[in-house]
């Protein structure tokens, strides 16, 4: 099997068997990555009540948020430069350490560190999977494979918070972590014994500089999305100061990457505008599907009385419509090669579904509601891959990795603005209506209690019906905001350039390695 893969790399052939058993390792990890977080938020009351440590909770998320933001494009120019394999495997390997530790902190400060370790290695396993399927799969045929990975992604959000309950509850929280080393040492295994890529050495050396500033931008990105509205008011010393060393690390990194001589995000790759469209529209359905996420199980539990440990169920309408759109849309761009109307039929139906969920009140059934799900399901499984595999066409093989990186990192930038944005508004919402239907006391002290279905049905009919009014008046400004966002994808995607996909190019005389076909730069200039 290893020689089947060896000889699909080196011929810019993959067979399909051979690949299926790459692709079953990279899914693994790419379920690692995704899967760890949704376990984690289970287990967080349970963590708190055996560490203490309260006050530094959000940090035990935040930390790990930061460091696989940070990390990830410098994961992708390493695989660039020296090697997918290697880069890969090790970031395997940190994630691994990472939660072996985490599961054996003592305290919460030894948690938090622990867990910037494991993100480390999260940020390179997401990069890498994308990066390596990049590489083995030409773009034509990548469509095929789309429905695998956002299976993976329906299979994360939903066994998530499920798997962490039961584990919690009959092994402890410390297995929440531990529960990564089996499948971790699994694809470890698989992808040292059956991926054979070329190797790489680059004589350059690696942007430091250039990585530094790119880091500290991102910092100061995520803690202002993370802290803004909650830790500190908008207005606060602390969010302007953070925007301001933003802005400026921001300014010196672009000035850093025209002088490097390996820049670790090179900014030639945006001179594709493809490549800059797809960059956006992949920012902005972050914005739209975390926010979803986020938001669609505060509502059902709140409002129509779900219970919290099915959590992960309630998105089901939305995540089978999103898997399997993404299958239909992947197997069409395979078999015709065309792919702008996804982008643009994708762009439209989010902002339909956003709209509709704008639309729900307390009256709103959860049939009603799983159909709203659906149609914004279906937006995504139109954008989520189609948005990669246009990126991923619209570089040089050599920039593969960093061009999946920064796909990845612009994503993941557009979850953060839409939990921040999105939730400052839903916050605000909340408040004024509360106070509106109670009073300011009376919304003070109901807003302190833990508002789950359980917690609900303990109040008042009044103070219940009246946070249950303002839940509802919350989700509405939160999605409203949401559609208003994608209205922009849905316009952009009209610019995007048909530009045919590239298929596996013929194998070279020597029998090494085929050079694929070269993406052509669709430059704005054009």
């Amino acid at each position: 099997m290893a020689e089947n893969i060896k000889e699909a790399a080196g011929a810019g052939e993959v067979k399909p068997r051979s690949v299926r058993v790459v692709l079953m390792a990279l899914m693994i990890a790419m379920l690692l990555a995704m899967l760890d977080n949704m376990i984690i938020g289970t287990a967080m009351p349970t963590i708190v009540g055996e560490l203490g440590g309260l006050e530094h909770l959000s940090w035990v998320v935040t930390a790990y948020t930061l460091a696989t933001a940070a990390s990830t494009p410098i994961w992708g120019k390493i695989g660039d430069m020296y090697g997918r394999k290697g880069s890969f495997l090790t970031s395997i390997i940190i994630f691994l350490v990472g939660s072996a530790l985490s599961g054996m902190a003592q305290d919460m400060g030894q948690l938090i560190g622990f867990r910037a370790v494991q993100g480390l290695g999260a940020g390179g396993l997401m990069v890498g999977v994308m990066a390596i399927i990049g590489d083995l799969i030409p773009p034509r045929e990548r469509g095929k494979y789309q429905g695998m990975m956002a299976g993976v992604m329906a299979l994360a959000m939903i066994g998530g918070p499920l798997v962490g309950g039961t584990i919690t509850d009959h092994m402890g929280w410390r297995w929440s972590f531990y529960i990564n080393l089996p499948l971790g040492a699994v694809a470890l295994a698989m992808v040292s014994a059956v991926l054979h890529l070329p190797k790489k050495k680059s004589q350059g050396k690696i942007d430091y500089i250039g990585a530094a500033l790119l880091t500290l931008a991102i910092t100061s990105t995520v803690l202002v999305t993370t802290w803004g509205g909650t830790e500190y008011a908008w207005g606060s010393a602390e969010i302007i100061g953070l925007i301001a060393v933003g802005a400026l690390s921001i300014a010196a990194f672009l000035y850093a990457e025209t002088k490097a001589a390996e820049p670790v995000m090179p900014l030639h790759i945006f001179r594709s505008r493809n490549f800059t469209l797809m960059s956006v529209i992949g920012f902005l359905v972050g914005f739209a599907m975390f926010g979803g996420v986020l938001y669609l199980p505060l509502f059902q539990q709140s409002v129509q009385g779900a219970s919290a440990t099915n959590s992960g169920l309630l998105l089901l309408p939305m995540l089978l419509s999103m898997m399997a759109v993404s299958l239909v849309a992947g197997r069409i761009t395979t078999s015709s090669g065309k792919y702008k109307v996804f982008p643009i039929v994708g762009g439209a139906l989010m902002v339909v579904g956003l709209f509709l969920l704008a639309t729900m009140d307390t009256g709103t059934t959860r049939l009603v509601s799983g159909l709203y799900m659906a149609v914004l399901g279906a937006g995504l499984g139109f954008l989520m891959q189609i948005t990669m595999l246009v990126a991923q066409n619209s570089v040089d093989m050599k920039d593969m990795g960093v061009a999946s990186s920064s796909a990845t990192l612009f994503r993941t930038l557009g979850g953060s603005f839409g939990v921040a944005l999105m939730g400052s508004l839903f916050t605000s919402r909340v408040t004024d209506t509360m106070s509106e239907r109670l009073g300011p006391q009376a919304a003070q002290a109901a807003g302190t209690a833990q508002l789950d279905a359980a917690s609900l049905a303990k109040l008042p009919e009044a103070v219940r019906d009246a946070y249950q009014h303002a839940v509802a008046a919350g989700t509405h400004s939160a999605f409203l905001l949401g559609a208003a966002v994608a209205v922009l994808g849905f316009v952009l995607a009209w610019f995007v350039k048909e530009v045919p996909l590239r298929g596996a190019g013929p194998a070279p005389a020597d029998g090494g390695p085929a050079k694929a076909e070269q993406a052509p730069q669709d430059a704005f200039a054009h």
